[in-house]
C-alpha cells in the first residue's frame, strides 16, 4: 500500500468510525486479521485492532449499536455517551464533523412521533458505512473522495442546524 492509499484509507476509516466505530474497528480488525489490509511496517503497532479480544469487543460493540440505534431516545443517550468514545477512536477531525452530523440530523428524526423514520435512517446508514468501508478496502482514493464530500455535507448539515434552532429560539421583533 502506498502512501496515498494508507491516507485514503486512513481518513476512510476514520470518518466512518464516527458514524459506527465498533463496526468499523470490528471489519478493519477482520481485514488486517484475514490479510486484507497490508500496513507498511512503521504501521505494526496497529496489529492490535486484529486480535481475538478486539475483534470481540468490537463484535459485541456492532450488535449493541445496531439495536440501540433503531430506537430513537435509547440512539440519543447512545450518541450522548459517544460523543466521547467516537472521537477517541477516530482520533481526527473528520470523525468529530460526521458525528456531529449524524447527532444534529439524527435529533431531528428521533423528534418525530413515529418509529419509522429512525429506523430508516439507522439501517441507511449501516449499508453506507458497510458499504464505503468496503469502498475503502478495495479502493481507498475513491473511499476517500466520497469521504470528503460526506465530511462535507456533514459539515453544511451542522451549520444548517445550528441555523434552524437559532431561528426557533431568537424571537423575531415586532
Amino acid at each position: 500500500m502506498n502512501a496515498v492509499e494508507l491516507v485514503a484509507l486512513a481518513a476512510s476509516v476514520s470518518l466512518l468510525a464516527g458514524w459506527r466505530l465498533y463496526f468499523v474497528t470490528l471489519v478493519t480488525g477482520l481485514a488486517m486479521k484475514w490479510g486484507w489490509i497490508d500496513l507498511p511496517d512503521q504501521l505494526r503497532a496497529l496489529d492490535v485492532l486484529a486480535s481475538n479480544w478486539v475483534i470481540g469487543i468490537a463484535g459485541a460493540g456492532t450488535l449493541a449499536e445496531f439495536f440501540a440505534d433503531k430506537i430513537a431516545w435509547v440512539d440519543s443517550a447512545w450518541d450522548a455517551v459517544h460523543s466521547f468514545v467516537r472521537p477517541l477512536g477516530g482520533a481526527l477531525l473528520s470523525l468529530a464533523i460526521a458525528h456531529a452530523g449524524k447527532a444534529g440530523a439524527r435529533a431531528m428524526v428521533n423528534a418525530s412521533p413515529e418509529p419509522f423514520s429512525n429506523i430508516v435512517v439507522s439501517t441507511g446508514e449501516d449499508i453506507a458505512t458497510g458499504g464505503l468501508l468496503a469502498l475503502a478496502i478495495a479502493n481507498p482514493i475513491a473511499a476517500a473522495l466520497i469521504a470528503l464530500i460526506l465530511v462535507l455535507l456533514s459539515l453544511w448539515l451542522v451549520l444548517a442546524a445550528r441555523r434552524l434552532v437559532r431561528r426557533v429560539i431568537e424571537p423575531r421583533p415586532r
